[in-house]
């Protein structure tokens, strides 16, 4: 997993639930925010991270084109379950199965606290959001440049999660992207292939006329719900999505 330069998570600042209760953990690249009904368990939370940073890095130590093929990957029969999670989910997307890192440890991890009795969990691991919640949500879509879409949320229904909800961008931050999009937001049951779909849409975009052809290419996918597309002061969208501002 490649380290990468620090940079503050200002949009964590505009979380305004009081009634939750907020856990930061950062393990090496892993900068993740757990946001749970009740006070979670920091030490559970840190085993789990530390299990499947585990055995992501050990699984590059015998295959090192896991971390940087940019195209899908065939994996061993007895890899761990998070690394076939990365490898389906990216093939589906025609993407490396690293594209999928932050919301399949997000997914991962969420559904482990949903297992320990957790009602509502909002797991968000570089823009990338894993999602259960008992009252409705709004998740904003932050779009850099794209001043005139700053105050756009998407609103999420309980009765629509758990649900994966992941954003790539060509324009902000620090992943590798080959588009120009501010932002790309994929929503799906998965976690993992709402963050392979983002990035391999992103890479689609570059120029106003290629917001169709992206949108045509991420709607086909299998298990994608909703997508979202801006560039600079364009907006395409397509699924079931409810907007608020």
């Amino acid at each position: 997993m490649k380290a990468s330069k620090f940079q503050r998570r200002f949009y964590r600042d505009w979380v305004k639930d009081r009634k939750l209760h907020v856990t930061q953990i950062i393990e090496k690249e892993t900068d993740i925010r757990i946001t749970t009904n009740k006070a979670a368990d920091r030490a559970f939370i840190e085993e789990r991270i530390n299990l499947y940073r585990y055995d992501i890095e050990k699984y590059i130590e015998r295959d090192h084109r896991f971390l940087t093929t940019l195209r899908p990957l065939e994996v061993e029969l007895n890899a761990p379950l998070i690394i076939k999670e990365m490898a389906g989910r990216s093939k589906e997307a025609n993407v490396g199965p690293m594209s999928t890192v932050a919301g399949a440890i997000s997914e991962f991890l969420g559904r482990d606290l949903l297992k320990k009795g957790y009602k509502d969990v909002i797991i968000e691991n570089g823009g990338d959001i894993f999602l259960k919640t008992r009252k409705s949500r709004l998740i904003g879509i932050y779009s850099g440049r794209s001043k005139l879409w700053s105050d756009l949320c998407l609103k999420i229904k309980p009765k629509d999660t758990p649900l994966g909800i992941c954003t790539s961008s060509g324009t902000i931050g620090h992943s590798l992207s080959f588009g120009q999009a501010d932002s790309v937001v994929v929503l799906s049951k998965s976690a993992s292939l709402a963050d392979a779909v983002a990035t391999a849409t992103c890479n689609l975009i570059n120029f106003k006329q290629d917001l169709q052809k992206a949108l045509s290419f991420a709607r086909r996918i299998k298990g994608v719900l909703g997508v979202v597309i801006i560039l600079k002061n364009n907006l395409v969208s397509w699924g079931k999505l409810e907007f608020s501002k």
